[in-house]
């Protein structure tokens, strides 16, 4: 009797702690449900508050040329590019010198080098005045949505004109050789397929052409043909017609007036064919210079009729055949 009233004890305990186990594990189960779930809507809470960066709008252009100048674009670190520029000689003779791809022309052969991101470095060689030229652009801003409606890019050229001199006819003193252009490029890309962009600019030299005249108030005074700073504007457009193949629009007007020699505006049109590697741009337009600066002051072209300030008529229509080629390894 004893022997089963203790077993019946026995069974009874055993039975408590099963159901008390029992109880506990559930509570468990149901406490790391409910601790995960929160996780989880904690974790979704700060996807939701922290949107993804925005990043900078791609190819505003395909080049870093846009036929005669610089567009905004500044390739990423580590990329070297070659390029070659041509320009041929007016069309205004005709079939003599069929069109000016006979007549005298100006090539430039240029290299240029992206050391850290947003800053290129280039070097170049120009046939006319043999010319060297250097030059820096830095990306300042790029267009960004939600952060900038713009891109702004920054660029700078310094050329040296070789040529020998050695009765210092042309140079008095070796600065005299030495050109600056500097330029701000602010651009835009519309759509996928529009891009526009505008640069004004400034150029200096540090040596003008002048003469000694008679002054009958002051006496004798030094008269210069130009000034040694020069302003100017540039707009440029680019439209794709598909993915390789684009319309490429530029127009430069020179602002500063000077005392003669103004120079004459250009307008250059044309088409782009572009692959990941290479870019080819052909083109008609009015500068047969290949340097910024060297256009921007002494354009003898001019690509319509028109009367200047003192009465003198210009002659316009006179464009020439163009093109450049880039090559890039990154």
């Amino acid at each position: 009797m004893d022997f089963k009233t203790k077993d019946v004890k026995l069974t009874i305990n055993i039975g408590k702690r099963l159901l008390t186990t029992g109880v506990c594990l559930v509570a468990c189960l149901l406490l790391m449900q409910t601790t995960a779930s929160a996780q989880d809507t904690t974790a979704a809470a700060k996807d939701a508050v922290i949107p993804a960066k925005a990043k900078p709008v791609k190819n505003t252009f395909q080049s870093i040329w846009i036929i005669d100048n610089q567009t905004v674009m500044v390739p990423v670190k580590g990329t070297f590019e070659m390029d070659i520029q041509h320009r041929f000689g007016t069309v205004n003779n005709g079939y003599s010198d069929f069109w000016g791809l006979y007549a005298s022309s100006n090539i430039r052969i240029g290299v240029d080098y992206a050391p850290i991101n947003n800053l290129y470095l280039g070097l170049g060689f120009e046939k006319y005045d043999e010319l060297w030229d250097g030059s820096a652009k830095y990306a300042i801003i790029k267009q960004t949505r939600g952060e900038s409606p713009v891109s702004i890019t920054y660029y700078g050229n310094l050329s040296l004109d070789t040529r020998a001199d050695p009765t210092k006819s042309l140079f008095s003193h070796y600065t005299d050789r030495i050109l600056s252009f500097n330029e701000i490029i602010i651009a835009r890309k519309f759509t996928d397929n529009l891009s526009i962009q505008v640069s004004p600019s400034i150029t200096h030299q540090n040596a003008v052409p002048g003469y000694l005249t008679k002054n009958d108030s002051t006496g004798r005074t030094i008269f210069e043909e130009m000034k040694h700073d020069h302003f100017a504007i540039s707009v440029a457009g680019r439209y794709k017609l598909g993915d390789a193949t684009a319309l490429l629009i530029d127009y430069d007007q020179p602002l500063t007036k000077e005392p003669t020699n103004n120079p004459n505006p250009n307008l250059s049109f044309g088409f782009e064919f572009s692959t990941s590697g290479h870019t080819f741009q052909l083109f008609m337009g009015n500068y047969s210079l290949l340097n910024p600066g060297k256009n921007a002051l002494f354009n003898t072209n001019s690509p319509f009729d028109y009367t200047q300030t003192g009465g003198g008529k210009v002659k316009g229509g006179k464009f020439l055949i163009g093109f450049n080629i880039t090559r890039l390894w990154n």
